[in-house]
């Protein structure tokens, strides 16, 4: 029989022939339905979705075999609970930040940003090539959770204020919204810190329960309305040079997906990575913009706060360090790896400031 009698019998051509393929691959790929609680609220566009994309990316690169259904903070758990629900199982997969745990152990601080710390591009180098996701999912193991890298804000502002802060004094007895190690450290400096989701801070400016906050940078800011209440707005946000978020998985089901599907995974959260930083370097040159015409007033953190918070910090690091070997075993795989990561961005951006000055002389 020619090859054309036996398509015309069959019935088979190029479309006949994608459906003999089509239900072998249909066959290898699971169905699995997942729920994923974040920590953001439904208006951060680009915390919320963030978390969003990775799901959409879930499902198209499985054809729609694994889909992950995605919740707002408190919806299914409060915002700062995203870590508990993952570990005992409520939820298969959760979108936060590592360090809102900090409270569980300073250890959590190293999986977002560490006061005074790297900046976004040598956080994600040493999680991705420098033995940060090895030494942190080690650590992560205890609580039966493995992170992925899934997000990333670059560098952040320093937060709003209702009155100017001058000198270390002007701090003393000021309630703060400022999470994790960051808390800490300025604690020492007399502020009374206070961890909230992001969507409890502005009843909290409102009501007076705090005196200021900080939160990200110039877009997420506007859209939370800080500016109304507390028109002072500080930087640099030195606690979080550029803050990883991750995508906690349950470490029982991590282990019973495909190799195919873990893949997926880990993919759709780089994607997700890269849209978040992108969005951020987009919208937040704009936000600032809108925020400083409507009437926002800019300040640079004064000489003498941030040399009293970059000793507090120092001080912190070697408290905690002498008694948490958690600690210290991802403080010192983050700090081999800066040694020399510090020393070459800085020669890079030197160089590049030096060329851009030369360039506008020309």
């Amino acid at each position: 029989m020619k090859r054309r009698d036996f398509i015309k019998v069959t019935g088979l051509g190029a479309a006949g022939a994608a459906t003999l393929a089509a239900p072998a691959i249909a066959q290898s790929m699971p169905e699995i339905k997942w729920r994923m609680p974040t920590s953001w609220p439904k208006s951060l566009d680009t915390l919320f979705g963030g978390a969003e994309m990775m799901c959409k990316m879930v499902a198209e690169a499985t054809d729609n075999k694994f889909q992950i259904q995605i919740f707002a903070a408190g919806e299914i758990v409060p915002g700062l609970q995203v870590l508990d629900a993952v570990q005992n199982g409520t939820c298969e997969i959760g979108h936060t930040a590592s360090y809102y745990y900090f409270g569980k152990d300073p250890t959590f601080t190293f999986g977002s940003a560490v006061p005074f710390g790297p900046n976004m591009r040598i956080n994600q180098a040493w999680y991705m090539l420098g033995g940060g996701r090895d030494v942190l999912n080690e650590f992560y193991k205890s609580y039966n959770v493995i992170s992925l890298l899934a997000g990333n804000t670059g560098c952040q502002m320093g937060g709003w204020f209702r009155k100017e802060v001058n000198t270390p004094d002007d701090l003393k007895g000021m309630k703060f919204r400022v999470g994790g190690f960051a808390g800490r450290v300025l604690q020492k400096l007399g502020v009374v810190p206070q961890q909230l989701a992001g969507g409890d801070i502005y009843p909290a400016l409102e009501k007076g329960t705090i005196d200021a906050a900080e939160w990200v940078g110039p877009y997420d800011d506007e859209k939370l309305g800080f500016y109304k209440i507390a028109p002072h707005y500080y930087y640099p946000g030195w606690w979080e040079g550029g803050p990883m978020l991750m995508a906690f998985v349950n470490l029982d089901k991590w282990n019973a997906l495909p190799k195919y599907y873990q893949s997926v995974l880990e993919q759709a959260g780089h994607y997700a990575n890269n849209y978040m930083m992108a969005r951020y370097d987009n919208a937040n040159p704009l936000a600032m913009k809108k925020l400083l015409a409507g009437g926002t007033k800019l300040h640079a953190f004064s000489p003498s706060i941030m040399d009293a918070c970059f000793k507090a910090a120092k001080e912190l690091h070697a408290e905690v360090g002498a008694s948490n070997a958690n600690f210290k075993k991802v403080h010192d795989s983050l700090a081999k790896f800066t040694s020399d990561g510090y020393a070459w961005f800085q020669v890079a951006e030197v160089g590049y400031d030096i060329f851009m000055a030369r360039r506008s002389q020309s």
